[in-house]
């Protein structure tokens, strides 16, 4: 019979070891699925220019290093034009209403796409953006956190923790120009709501005094 003690290490060793994998697979995982999806672009697109490899006068083997140089560099300027888009207001909302309308409707694209924007930090952690909002549309300003930005119709949800117990409050959706986003440390701004508003002078020193 093993005793106890080496039992408890056993038990201690495997929950150990099993958490340094799944650990080790978080970090890996994300990469790899974006570098096969990117080989997997640049092949498609190395085999719709290969009819073009005759008008290479070079070696077969130069005239396929360069279609695969060409490939690669049409599919970072096919992201660059896509991510100019994003950067705007149309281009914006033109991409998110084809991605909530088709892209969503895919098995494990809702997945992948969070992965990937937590990866590259393209998609903020809840409770990571501090906003005052007016959710009654009455001029008094709460304190709140963004949860999703994501919810489309140009509403966002917003938490506002009451004091100074921060684990109740309430959920607001919010119209995107009725929440003003505030350039501090989501600490700090806890630290308010448990003192009942003392200190909240922080909120409004980097207040950016305009909707979202």
């Amino acid at each position: 019979m093993v005793p106890k003690r080496w039992s408890v290490f056993l038990r201690k060793l495997r929950r150990f070891f099993l958490t340094s994998v799944i650990g080790g697979m978080v970090v890996v995982l994300p990469i790899t699925i974006f570098f096969a999806l990117l080989r997997f672009i640049v092949n498609f697109t190395a085999g719709i220019l290969t009819p073009l490899r005759p008008l290479f006068p070079f070696s077969k083997d130069v005239a396929d290093w360069l279609i695969d140089l060409i490939s690669f560099a049409i599919v970072i300027a096919l992201f660059f034009m896509i991510g100019l888009a994003v950067r705007t207001q149309y281009g914006n909302k033109a991409i998110t209403r084809f991605e909530q309308r088709w892209l969503m409707q895919l098995p494990f694209y809702p997945v992948l796409r969070d992965t990937v924007r937590q990866f590259f930090g393209g998609k903020k952690t809840p409770f990571s953006q501090v906003v005052l909002c007016d959710p009654y549309n009455s001029g008094a300003l709460m304190t709140g956190f963004i949860t999703d930005d994501e919810v489309g119709h140009g509403f966002i949800t917003i938490f506002v923790p009451t004091g100074p117990n921060p684990t109740n409050g309430f959920i607001f959706h919010i119209p995107e120009d009725k929440v003003y986003l505030v350039d501090t440390r989501p600490e700090d701004a806890m630290r308010t709501i448990i003192g009942v508003g003392t200190g909240s002078r922080v909120l409004f020193e980097k207040w950016e005094g305009n909707g979202r």
